[in-house]
């Protein structure tokens, strides 16, 4: 069916979002990461709008990715000003990106609104600017902003201000659903009449999501015509996001027979998601498709059982295609099937203890109905399979623990000055050891005082760290008495797990899910 150019927004359009803020640092990186995907043009932002995207602009100038174009983004020339006169059209050629990307007008509204000028000189500011940049050998795309809100409104203008880019030899003219309002049969319908129109150019998409249909109307988009398409990784951006392009991206690739980074490439797209997170400090959903945690997830038993004999029948594709895996989920509404198959992924094979796996996921569904929740807690369910079929080692037993919040200045009681200290007497074999540590708040203190404690026997306990830690009250209309559920997630060189504890007292809670950590994350490094 053929290839579809991909083009990215993650670096100007994604860092729109509310909450994320790259260094040039990041940039640099997910730039490099997304050309090691596969994709076709990554737009860096604005050329001169800060000394940022400036050293972005230079430091790919002299360093070319191997497959990925660079692209400026900017604005026609301005109402009333030459192409060849106009600063900001310089500033995209001074950036040195083989690629410019310009938005212009085609609602008929905006120009007379927002541009305040007539539509004639919208459409002179259109080609002009086209013209002027093509003649200085840049690959130029039009993003025609607002295009369905102005072809609802006006289609021939729309239409005009198209064929005017369209005739100044744009690349690729780019229809924007700029306020994300559209619905797949109108986008197909618009750009099935741009095709009528425009016979042999090539077109685009760049949707916004505010009607939840930002993959969907890209996709009606390239079924009638366009082939390039626009978004940015895991649908950041302003307000509710962009087209999500690694959505996009694997449904062109296993459900429309199209060609974007290949499918030895989009193996990687998991990966990559996860990638861009992390660098943009953000968490990815894990019900996000095709790369979320919880995407080929499996909870019910019935769900469970089936997998194991008909993957096809829960999962619409096979994760391994996406560089993801099915996840089984232990809970209350396992089945033997279901613990079975998770074990097996934590490296136990319960099928060589038959009579143990009923009681093991009775004990499971006892422990969730007090509480406990195995969903986000790998490490905990492992160490209590472990403990039931004798295969745990502890690596240390405790004595006692104490901790002390002290706070030491009064500056009222808004201050932020509170200090925490614990001690922890434990026991390693016949050894004791006693040890004390600080820390911002009473858990830091705890782990800071167990790893004290610990270090001399364990000294790879260096090479684990606690990265979150989250609280949940069970039973809020009980006041100071309700139940508390922490969950804490840690990390090493291999990857993450978590683990979890409850409680009446937090600190107790605390320190069961941080116990199960250290012994969980020893036991991994061991293996």
């Amino acid at each position: 069916m053929g290839s579809i150019t991909t083009y990215d927004a993650t670096l100007r359009d994604g860092e729109q979002c509310e909450g994320i803020a790259l260094s040039l640092q990041d940039k640099l990186r997910i730039a490099q990461r997304l050309d090691q995907f596969g994709i076709d043009i990554i737009e860096g932002g604005y050329p001169a709008s800060n000394p940022k995207d400036v050293a972005f602009f230079r430091y790919f100038r002299e360093h070319p990715l191997d497959h990925a174009r660079i692209a400026a983004f900017g604005s026609t020339c301005r109402k009333g000003v030459a192409a060849r006169d106009d600063q900001g059209l310089a500033d995209l050629l001074e950036s040195g990106a083989p690629v410019v990307t310009i938005v212009g007008k085609t609602w008929d509204a905006q120009v007379t609104r927002a541009l305040q000028t007539t539509l004639d000189e919208n459409l002179r500011m259109i080609s002009e600017s086209v013209a002027y940049l093509k003649a200085q050998g840049r690959t130029v795309v039009f993003d025609a902003e607002h295009f369905f809100d102005g072809y609802r409104a006006n289609p021939a203008y729309a239409i005009s201000c198209l064929r005017a880019a369209h005739e100044a030899g744009a690349d690729s003219i780019d229809l924007c659903e700029t306020n994300g309002g559209a619905l797949p049969f109108e986008v197909s319908a618009a750009v099935e009449a741009v095709v009528a129109e425009l016979p042999g150019q090539k077109l685009g998409i760049h949707c916004h999501n505010d009607s939840g249909c930002a993959v969907a109307n890209s996709l009606a988009a390239v079924r009638a015509g366009v082939t390039e398409v626009q978004g940015t990784v895991n649908g950041y951006g302003e307000r509710v996001g962009n087209a999500d392009l690694l959505c996009i991206i694997a449904d062109l690739e296993l459900k429309m027979d199209r060609t974007c980074v290949g499918s030895d490439n989009l193996a990687q797209l998991s990966s990559v998601a996860r990638y861009v997170a992390d660098t943009c400090n953000m968490t990815l959903p894990p019900h996000t498709p095709y790369v979320g945690a919880s995407a080929f997830a499996h909870k019910g038993g019935l769900h469970a059982s089936a997998i194991a004999r008909f993957p096809e029948a829960y999962e619409h594709v096979s994760p391994a295609r996406v560089g993801n895996a099915t996840h089984m989920v232990v809970s209350e509404l396992a089945g033997k099937a279901s613990l079975v198959a998770k074990a097996r992924s934590l490296g136990i094979d319960l099928e060589q203890y038959p009579d143990r796996i009923q009681p093991i996921l009775n004990l499971v569904k006892q422990q969730e109905a007090q509480g406990y929740s195995y969903e986000m807690a790998d490490g905990s369910l492992a160490l209590l399979i472990k403990r039931e079929l004798g295969l745990a080692k502890p690596p240390f037993t405790l004595e006692s623990f104490r901790v002390i919040v002290d706070d030491c200045e009064d500056q009222g009681a808004l201050a932020a000055d509170a200090a925490s200290e614990a001690t922890i007497k434990i026991h390693v074999g016949s050894n004791r050891y006693v040890a004390t540590g600080e820390g911002t708040g009473p858990v830091g203190a705890l782990d800071n005082a167990l790893r004290l404690a610990l270090r001399t026997s364990y000294p790879q306990i260096d090479r684990m760290e606690l990265t979150d830690y989250k609280v949940r009250i069970l039973d809020e209309s009980t006041g100071t008495d309700a139940v508390t559920r922490v969950v804490i997630i840690s990390t090493d060189e291999h990857g993450s797990w978590g683990t979890v504890g409850v409680s009446e007292n937090i600190l107790e809670a605390s320190w069961n899910a941080l116990v199960d950590s250290i012994e969980y994350g020893l036991s991994r490094i061991e293996e």
